[in-house]
């Protein structure tokens, strides 16, 4: 079985179409998105449906669940403008995660950390707490101990072996803050056996078109989310007297 996971789309549908067009150049048919549909980038509606129509399975992620009514913020207002009383209602009940057996051992699916969608886990976060992310939260409908933790939200690919548990990071697809360049990741599973191999992939994609779509929009804080394409690195989004452009 070969799976793709991707995350952090953040509603640039031009890096959303590179990376559809290598998953159907590889022929991958199976994809799990590990949320963050919408938020920052221009084009929420056009991602969203294009998740709708191509992944297998979806889990929220913390924009989602901010643009679905969470939190009221420019950035949250603006794309929930942009998205129908369905769509709104797709995002906020979306699953926390998922938890399914390959080659016996239990893999868990989550966008932030087992602990909640706004609970980040980093790469400098300490043993225990690295540990705690593969222990089980049922009220979050996570019931197994898991043997290897997937996830998303910090925009960085990472792979780290957590006392023998595989720790594993996927990127971010439209908004990367490791490089300017979009990333996903690539799981196969042996038919038997417990073996699998993990594979990043990196992807150019029309920057450009991209940019002018932002411009064009009229979303706030647009300067930052260029900048961040731009760089890959972090803009903290302060709202302006002057406006939001």
């Amino acid at each position: 079985m070969r799976l793709a996971v991707i995350a952090d789309l953040h509603a640039n549908l031009e890096a959303t179409l590179a990376v559809h067009e290598d998953l159907r150049r590889r022929d991958i048919k199976e994809l799990w998105v590990l949320g963050d549909i919408v938020g920052k980038g221009p084009r929420p509606r056009e991602v969203l449906q294009w998740v709708q129509q191509h992944a297998s399975r979806t889990v929220q992620g913390n924009w989602d669940a901010r643009v679905a009514g969470v939190t009221n913020r420019p950035q949250d207002l603006w794309p929930r403008s942009r998205l129908s009383a369905p769509e709104l209602r797709y995002l906020a009940e979306l699953p926390f995660g998922i938890e399914e057996q390959f080659g016996g051992a239990w893999w868990r699916f989550v966008h932030a950390s087992s602990k909640g969608v706004f609970h980040r886990l980093y790469p400098h976060s300490s043993l225990h707490e690295q540990l705690e992310a593969f222990a089980p939260q049922p009220h979050l409908g996570l019931h197994e101990y898991a043997d290897a933790l997937v996830y998303a939200d910090i925009h960085e690919t990472l792979m780290l072996d957590v006392e023998g548990r595989p720790l594993i990071n996927c990127g971010s697809v439209g908004n990367p803050l490791d490089s300017t360049l979009p990333s996903y990741l690539i799981l196969e599973f042996a038919e038997t056996g417990p073996s699998y191999s993990a594979q990043f992939v990196r992807l150019t994609y029309n920057r450009d078109a991209e940019i002018a779509a932002a411009e064009q929009s009229g979303m706030p804080f647009t300067r930052e989310y260029i900048a961040e394409l731009l760089t890959g690195a972090y803009q903290k989004r302060r709202a302006r007297g002057e406006g939001t452009g």
